[in-house]
């Protein structure tokens, strides 16, 4: 099942959205590729119609929280690191 934002987000902007959250400036360097897909988003029919449950957030906050907890993640295992004495 399908679990996601049913937002037609762009890869370009899925990267601009979580630069944004990070408060980091990115270069893009798009290169000679097949063009492929020009977005994508979830199809959550499947999992509203087995378990009557919809994504209540948009995709932004979902990924403010997401990159919050990631980093909080990467800091506590990096202070233990740190830690670690030989």
């Amino acid at each position: 099942m399908n679990i996601g934002s049913e937002e037609m987000v762009s890869i370009n902007q899925l990267v601009d959205i979580v630069a944004d959250i990070a408060g980091k400036r990115i270069d893009k360097n798009h290169i000679p590729g097949p063009t492929g897909v020009r977005g994508r988003n979830s199809d959550n029919r499947l999992i509203r119609e087995k378990l009557s449950w919809a994504p209540s957030q948009p995709l932004r906050e979902g990924l403010t929280k997401t990159y919050a907890w990631i980093e909080a993640q990467v800091r506590a295992n990096t202070l233990k690191s740190d830690s670690l004495t030989f």
